[in-house]
């Protein structure tokens, strides 16, 4: 059964500044490929972190709201920990979308 998740995931651009919609397009496709719906994309920009991660000062943060069954997220989540270009990444169950009602 397909439920809808938040995956903030954060984009290690270090040295690649002008790649970050590349690395965020090429995840989308990766995802579509494994089956995965994603319903929405927001680009949150660079932040800095409170403690530096891996040598890293800062990451580009994106937040994908996607549905997809908990074996299929699990799959993805060992993916895009091999995943060079993913530094961090949380995951957050949401409650399922509501029907539209018509006017």
């Amino acid at each position: 059964m397909k439920k809808r998740y938040e995956a903030l995931l954060v984009l290690n651009t270090r040295g690649k500044e002008d790649s970050s919609k590349d690395i965020i397009e090429r995840l989308e496709k990766e995802m579509a490929a494994d089956g995965i719906t994603v319903e929405q994309v927001q680009r949150l920009e660079r932040r800095e972190f409170a403690y530096e991660h891996d040598h890293q000062k800062s990451g580009y943060y994106v937040n994908f709201i996607i549905s997809t069954d908990p074996i299929t997220l699990e799959k993805l989540r060992g993916k895009l920990k091999l995943d060079a270009d993913v530094t961090l990444q949380n995951y957050l169950v949401l409650p399922p979308a509501k029907a539209k009602v018509a006017a």
